[in-house]
């Protein structure tokens, strides 16, 4: 039998925290206590899991003694002051946040991708979840890498609303119920994001890049351990309130046929091919939305260079790319 763990949830009662709650009771995790944590806002809440209520608590100094466990679904600064005090409970700190992900005393982790640096002899320590866009494109890329070797890889996105939190969904359903308004206010986003496009996630630094970007290229070398691998992304927030959706340009280090790319995507864990084009049979963001694994369809290879192949990733960015795959972490070091 599994050992039943104390667990933490700061953020609880947020979009990605609701999200946790739900995996949490879909997949049976053993929980022996829960301890959600939000803003004075939310106190006098209850979460209800596994036949049980739960108290909602604000953090406070020694909140975390005795836990075994700490998700933190909340922004850098929280995850900064308080992940720490986590570990220095005894507790393991699983960061959804970008606080720590770069960090070179911590890791990054993927569990299909380089699960192994986690194991159950592991101690209590920081482990960061990296940036949803990232989580889906490095799984699709660590099947290619393992059989054939990566040259370059280039990626294009296309980020659901959700991806801002339950403001950025709840606005664009707002702009869409008011969609004849001629100038919709625009509160989560630069722009108007109903019937839009905008190619901006996160702040331009001086190269031209914004900050969602600079994540994918740098959390992508470490995840799969390639510093010198060239990697750019190119990232636009569109109208889908869930699912973020890529277009990846992945050149290899050698000739290979089509079946070789196909076996190596359809036989790797976490992925889903879905590759009948003429068919109409592809990966959308619409039918991804609420399932757990990375999609991939319309794999192709580039007319004009033979190691060059083309995909499309599409993943739902809060279960995968963020609250799936930090309970995916946890079951990777206590069971």
């Amino acid at each position: 039998m599994k050992r039943k763990l104390k667990v933490g949830v700061v953020g609880a009662t947020g979009m990605v925290g609701q999200t946790f709650m739900n995996i949490l009771e879909e997949r049976e995790f053993p929980i022996a206590e829960l301890h959600p944590f939000a803003s004075e806002n939310s106190l006098g809440k209850k979460i209800d899991l596994q036949g049980k209520s739960w108290p909602v608590a604000i953090l406070k100094e020694g909140c975390f003694d005795d836990l075994d466990l700490v998700f933190f679904s909340s922004g850098d600064d929280i995850s900064k002051e308080w992940a720490p005090k986590a570990v220095k409970a005894g507790a393991f700190a699983i960061d959804n946040s970008a606080a720590f992900r770069m960090d070179p005393n911590t890791v990054l982790i993927v569990p299909e991708v380089n699960g192994h640096l986690v194991t159950k002899d592991s101690r209590p320590q920081i482990i960061a979840n990296p940036n949803c866009s990232t989580i889906q494109l490095v799984v699709a890329l660590k099947p290619l890498a393992d059989r054939f070797g990566l040259e370059e890889v280039r990626v294009s996105t296309y980020q659901a609303v959700s991806g801002a939190g339950q403001g950025g969904y709840d606005e664009l359903l707002e702009q869409t119920a008011n969609h004849t308004q001629p100038d919709p206010a625009a509160k989560m986003f630069p722009h108007a994001i109903l019937f839009n496009c905008i190619p901006q996630i996160g702040s331009f630094n001086d190269e031209g890049f914004c900050s969602e970007e600079v994540k994918i290229m740098s959390e992508t070398r470490k995840i799969l351990g390639q510093q010198k691998l060239k990697v750019s992304a190119f990232t636009v927030r569109i109208p889908a309130l869930n699912a973020h959706s890529e277009s990846v340009w992945v050149t290899l280090n050698k000739a290979v046929s089509r079946d070789e790319v196909m076996s190596a995507l359809s036989e790797f864990p976490g992925i889903v091919v879905q590759d009948e084009p003429k068919k109409g049979v592809y990966p959308l963001a619409r039918t991804v939305s609420g399932q757990d694994p990375v999609y991939v369809g319309r794999v192709h290879r580039d007319l004009e260079n033979p190691l060059m192949w083309m995909m499309w990733v599409v993943s739902d960015n809060i279960r995968k790319g963020a609250a799936l795959n930090g309970i995916q972490i946890a079951e990777q070091i206590f069971f």
